[in-house]
């Protein structure tokens, strides 16, 4: 099946962060990606997501609007609006960690 994509809008990119908002239509999809980074999520609406993983498996999960979650660097998966309703949420990449 072919989905469409979601938008993707950068809105920090420096030495120590990446902050992407993104923006889905319902079935839209992020595409297969790995994390090169640890990141969080923060939901801006309620975000029902379908996560297609490696080897075939899938969950399902919603992610409350105003949550947010944390996932180290490695993470493999393809993202996929699983609702009926626009879904967003805005992703902070932690390219380097803090200078104590």
């Amino acid at each position: 099946m072919t989905r469409p994509n979601c938008a993707a809008h950068v809105l920090v990119d420096d030495a120590r962060v990446r902050v992407t908002r993104f923006d889905f239509a319902p079935v839209a999809e992020t595409g297969w990606h790995r994390h090169g980074h640890d990141y969080v999520i923060t939901a801006l609406t309620d975000c029902p997501m379908l996560l297609e993983e490696p080897g075939g498996a899938m969950r399902r999960v919603l992610v409350p609007a105003g949550t947010a979650y944390r996932r180290s660097e490695g993470v493999e998966h393809n993202v996929v609006n699983d609702g009926a309703q626009p879904m967003s949420f805005v992703e902070v990449e932690l390219k380097e960690p803090a200078r104590g």
